[in-house]
């Protein structure tokens, strides 16, 4: 019996640990960009124009910087699909996803059998953003500008 049921509970395991994205259009979109282009801001330079709403999930892991590095990677291939060469970083955070598994026990006459239960506790890390396009030649104040190898902040 516990044998059919792995395969499914293998399946919802894949599932709940899967990356994830979604936006919601503010503006025009613009011709697709390299997401290397994408720059992060902390907050959006004057005259640059609003693209979408961007919010990504990382895998499911163990709370790890690596996760936060791609669910803010996530953002950048999303805001460069819509053309947009930057994202102000509204914020990172984490959400639980406890995963757990375990076998029952009975007894019939002289026959027993035991249980085993135990739980991974595992985390998703989020990241919420706006894609912006800032046009050639906007003054940008560099204080506002994410450093490439800054680790993402968590908004409070």
């Amino acid at each position: 019996m516990t044998f059919r049921i792995a395969p499914v509970l293998v399946a919802v395991l894949l599932a709940a640990g899967c990356a994830s994205s979604s936006k919601v259009m503010l503006g025009q979109a613009r011709p697709a960009l390299d997401p290397a282009q994408v720059q992060v801001y902390r907050t959006a330079p004057a005259g640059s124009l609003e693209i979408a709403q961007l919010e990504s999930k990382s895998a499911v892991g163990f709370g790890t910087q690596g996760q936060t590095d791609a669910a803010v990677a996530r953002l950048k291939r999303e805001a460069a699909a819509l053309g947009a060469n930057g994202i102000v970083l509204l914020g990172v955070g984490s959400s639980g996803s406890p995963v757990g598994m375990s076998v029952g026990a009975g007894s019939y006459g002289r026959h027993s059998g035991g249980g085993l239960s135990m739980g991974i506790p595992t985390t998703q890390k989020q990241a919420a953003g706006v894609a912006i396009y800032v046009p050639p030649g906007t003054p940008v104040d560099p204080t506002i500008v994410v450093p490439e190898s800054a680790p993402a902040t968590k908004n409070p």
